[in-house]
């Protein structure tokens, strides 16, 4: 509760600086200041209790899951400040209504780490959504932005009228919004032999809210506005939106599959015949192999990144698919070692001139250090062993080992890691291996000090939690 309420009221003050304070450069300081207090309050929260006092009617659960999670997007948010904060003040004139703008997604982001209710899935998906609308069309004079921004929002208005239909059809089949009332009625209609037309209710509902949120997370072959929102986006938000804001979509879809796993088994299978692992499994199958082979044939790095999201989202499922304790402790790291590699590696492609592989010829030789961060980045991502984001695949697939259910799953996902070495690895051979032409300058701006000073430390952090992932895990507490 306190990171719903702070967060909204941080972004409040953040909207009411614009009018009294001038100083740009003023604005991230009040955010990294605003975001410490959301954290402090979020810790309290976990140890001591909620400051504010307000009956949710049991809508909204503070569990330790959550509010772990919502300790992971503020530090994230933390470190994106940092290391993009300057770059937020140059994509236009309104910096601190675009920190604003990212205090109620933090908001959205917290009631769906808490949400107990269909409606407050709802609720929160959309402060999640409606202040990304606004940033992917930040930069108003180009051209790609506006059109990212039209897409975005014409596609996600779409797949919330899918969500609210899906509501309405859930709670036509057992007359709750509630997520464990929903299952109780459930699998107590399913035993009883009661009249199967609720079921089919149930799992229409099922299916257009897994659709919804499938498009939400950038799940194939509901991906196609991804590549072009990250692309058409400012670098800067799309840093977030792919980092943060997609953690946050995944942590709303495990919750809705864990309210609801014993009671979509019993109505699936009862009623149509039809496993829902299966169903899972092939959007699993399809977000790994299309975000993987799509993102090998790009020129872009920043539209290869967009791919590779999908490609990550598919690892990601992989919880979904699980629903057990690995799966719970694996969607936490992957969140951690996800979004600090990507704030990481677009904290770098915002400043390069070229966002080509060819822009990234040579940088080794110019800035060894962004270099080495870099290189850092896209291992974790790649999953090798020693950083983050190895540990974070391992889990994933351990995790559909435990569940007992399409083991293949785990060759599958094994060999697309594989693939994705390719295009990672092709960013990092054109810093080391190849050479720009006529001194190429790399970057917009001579880097300062600080920003490599934190570019390393962010990719040593990586390679701590990779060694002692253990360090993020025990102070999960559920």
């Amino acid at each position: 509760m306190n990171a719903i309420i702070l967060s909204a009221v941080l972004g409040i003050v953040m909207m009411l600086s614009s009018v009294l304070v001038s100083n740009k450069k003023a604005y991230k300081n009040i955010a990294l200041v605003g975001l410490l207090v959301l954290l402090l309050a979020n810790v309290q929260e976990a140890n001591n209790g909620p400051l504010f006092d307000i009956n949710t009617y049991s809508m909204l659960d503070f569990d330790g899951f959550g509010l772990f999670f919502n300790t992971i997007a503020i530090v994230c948010t933390g470190v994106y400040f940092l290391l993009t904060g300057s770059q937020i003040e140059k994509v236009g004139k309104h910096t601190a209504e675009y920190f604003a703008l990212i205090f109620f997604v933090l908001c959205g982001a917290s009631i769906l780490s808490a949400y107990n209710n269909l409606l407050m899935l709802f609720i929160g998906i959309e402060i999640l959504s409606i202040p990304l609308y606004i940033l992917t069309g930040a930069k108003k004079k180009d051209l790609k932005s506006n059109e990212a921004a039209l897409k975005y929002f014409l596609m996600g208005s779409f797949s919330t009228g899918l969500m609210l239909m899906g509501i309405a059809l859930m709670y036509g089949g057992t007359g709750s919004f509630t997520l464990e009332r929903v299952a109780t009625v459930s699998i107590s209609g399913a035993d009883l032999g009661m009249d199967k037309t609720l079921s089919f209710l149930e799992v229409g509902g099922m299916l257009l809210l897994t659709i919804s949120l499938a498009f939400k997370v950038s799940a194939a072959p509901f991906h196609f506005w991804t590549p072009d929102v990250y692309d058409g986006a400012p670098s800067v938000f799309t840093s977030f939106m792919a980092s943060v804001v997609k953690a946050a979509a995944f942590i709303a879809f495990l919750k809705l599959f864990l309210g609801r796993a014993a009671a979509t088994s019993v109505d699936i299978n009862r009623v149509i015949g039809v496993d829902w692992h299966m169903f899972l499994a092939i959007l699993i199958v399809c977000t790994l192999l299309i975000g993987n082979i799509t993102a090998v044939v790009q020129h872009n790095v920043k539209r290869m990144l967009a791919y590779s999201s999908i490609a990550q989202a598919g690892f990601m499922l992989f919880a979904v698919f699980s629903l057990n304790g690995t799966a719970k402790e694996g969607i936490l790291l992957y969140a951690v070692a996800y979004s600090l590699a990507t704030i990481g590696i677009f904290a770098l492609l915002s400043r390069m001139k070229n966002t080509s592989f060819d822009g990234y010829n040579g940088l080794a030789k110019t800035q060894p250090a962004l270099a080495f961060s870099n290189t850092v980045f896209l291992l974790s991502l790649t999953g090798i062993p020693l950083t983050a984001g190895f540990f974070a695949k391992y889990y994933m697939l351990s995790a559909v080992m435990q569940s007992g259910h399409y083991l293949w799953l785990m060759i599958v996902g094994v060999l697309f890691a594989a693939v994705s070495a390719s295009y990672y690895f092709r960013v990092i051979q054109s810093m080391y291996f190849k050479t720009a032409e006529n001194d190429f300058d790399h970057l917009e701006e001579t880097p300062t000090n600080t920003f490599r000073i934190l570019l390393v430390l962010l990719a040593l952090v990586i390679i701590f939690v990779g060694i002692f992932p253990q360090s993020v895990l025990n102070y999960l507490g559920y």
